[in-house]
């Protein structure tokens, strides 16, 4: 594919710092691939996306998050109806300053060594979140403090979800591990997570045993557990339904799985939470 070099000054006009942008994507496969010297932030809000990169392409679900630096090239594609887009663009120095402040973000996001975009992923809930900033964000004037204000609290949450994964780990296993953040993957469990790489089960479970100590199941088992603490603290639904939604039909060994993850049980872990909450008083 030939590609397309595009610039933030043909973008953001005057001292703004950013540029919200919305779109329904075609099914038409694109003729050209798209770089450009700003970092772009987008996610699917609807539909089903397939991204076209130099060597590779990814289908991205609803509510996958894709964090572009400049140099990067990719295309995008809908292959579903009424697929919609959003896009923010950034000023570079923004973005560099922010790895001055918050070294932490290191190989992360906007700040991944990786060769391809950085793919992650946000559940419906925190979707639905995302949009509402989102529609703040793009009604307030384009300062820095605005443009901050909406970026921190997701790159916070991101650092507490994605473990850190080694510098030369490869692209295919660092994008697919990304991805499995999806419950649409990790409920399929290892399967799911060995389905995105396109390789064999066996290369698959070697190479992560390489660079990250961990089996695909195991793996992917972390991630649901950090997905189910986070239903338990943040809702009252039943623990099957948490258990049917991590993909753990069977709830003894969801039971027995969070246990050895948290050191206590999904309704203990519950309990605690709720017993530390500051309650306030009723008046007289």
């Amino acid at each position: 594919m030939d590609h397309i070099s595009l610039s933030y000054q043909s973008i953001l006009h005057d001292e703004a710092t950013y540029h919200v942008a919305r779109g329904e994507l075609t099914p038409n496969r694109p003729g050209a691939l798209h770089g450009h010297d700003f970092y772009e932030l987008l996610w699917v809000q609807n539909g089903l996306v397939r991204q076209h990169l130099p060597e590779a392409r990814q289908d991205l679900s609803e509510g996958t998050l894709v964090f572009v630096r400049p140099g990067q090239r990719h295309a995008l594609q809908a292959r579903q109806e009424a697929t919609l887009v959003v896009s923010l663009t950034i000023r570079p120095e923004i973005v560099v300053d922010m790895m001055a402040r918050f070294p932490m973000l290191g190989g992360h996001c906007f700040w991944s060594t990786a060769s391809t975009p950085e793919v992650l992923h946000r559940d419906i809930r925190q979707l639905a979140a995302l949009n509402q900033a989102a529609l703040r964000l793009e009604r307030a004037a384009p300062t820095r403090l605005e443009l901050e204000a909406f970026l921190l609290p997701i790159l916070a949450s991101l650092m507490d979800e994605v473990a850190a994964l080694p510098s030369d780990i490869p692209d295919w296993l660092a994008s697919a591990c990304a991805a499995a953040q999806d419950p649409k993957v990790f409920r399929d469990g290892a399967a799911g997570l060995v389905e995105l790489t396109d390789r064999a089960h066996p290369h698959v479970s070697r190479t992560m045993r390489r660079y990250l100590g961990q089996s695909p199941s195991e793996f992917v088992n972390d991630i649901r557990m950090r997905y189910a603490a986070r239903r338990l603290s943040g809702s009252e639904d039943a623990l099957a339904d948490i258990a049917t939604e991590v993909g753990l039909s069977n709830l003894s060994h969801f039971h027995k799985l969070f246990r050895s993850f948290h050191g206590q049980t999904p309704s203990a872990y519950r309990k605690r939470l709720q017993k530390n909450l500051i309650q306030p008083r009723k008046s007289i």
